[in-house]
């Protein structure tokens, strides 16, 4: 069995290059849909910054004006720009790849999600009628269960009530005693 370099033998640290390619196969739809959301808020905070830069820099229109903080913020401003452009292609590459892995899915419409009845039955197909029936079983036993639950609790809190009320008389019995 053969035991894992160490990181600064050499070799770079972090994951080995077999592991990588299955890092790459393992990425989802879903998680490629949070690196986008992540991407996202990350171009709106760097917009942010580059408002901040832009509100607080002064024109150079000779009133006191220094060379060196107009160039300071100039730069910053213009490596500001540069990630946000980075970030945008990223989002964009993010963008391509989900658009690729949803390729061969056929978009439901929202309205075969909804179970319904319709008056007109010949517009239905059996299955969804089935489901609607299924549906609609499943609802009643539920409401039979919540509806023995209820009992059920009312006699416990009847009990309960009666033990309470028992307990107050034994109290009660007892302090007369003594």
């Amino acid at each position: 069995m053969a035991t894992p370099p160490v990181a600064g033998a050499g070799l770079p640290s972090g994951p080995f290059p077999g592991q990588q390619g299955q890092a790459a196969r393992e990425v989802n739809t879903a998680s490629l849909c949070r690196i986008g959301q992540e991407t996202v808020q990350d171009i709106v905070f760097r917009t942010m910054e580059i408002f901040q830069l832009l509100r607080n820099m002064q024109l150079p229109n000779g009133v006191s004006y220094h060379a060196s903080t107009h160039q300071d913020r100039l730069g910053k401003l213009q490596e500001h720009l540069r990630q946000l452009s980075v970030l945008f292609r990223k989002l964009r590459l993010v963008y391509d790849k989900c658009n690729e892995n949803c390729g061969g899915l056929d978009p439901v419409p929202t309205e075969q999600l909804i179970p319904y009845m319709e008056e007109d039955s010949s517009k239905h197909d059996d299955r969804s009628t089935n489901q609607f029936r299924c549906a609609s079983e499943e609802r009643r036993e539920v409401m039979e269960v919540n509806k023995k639950l209820k009992q059920k609790n009312q006699q416990l809190k009847q009990i309960m009530d009666q033990l309470r009320n028992l307990i107050w008389e034994i109290n009660a019995m007892l302090a007369m005693r003594n």
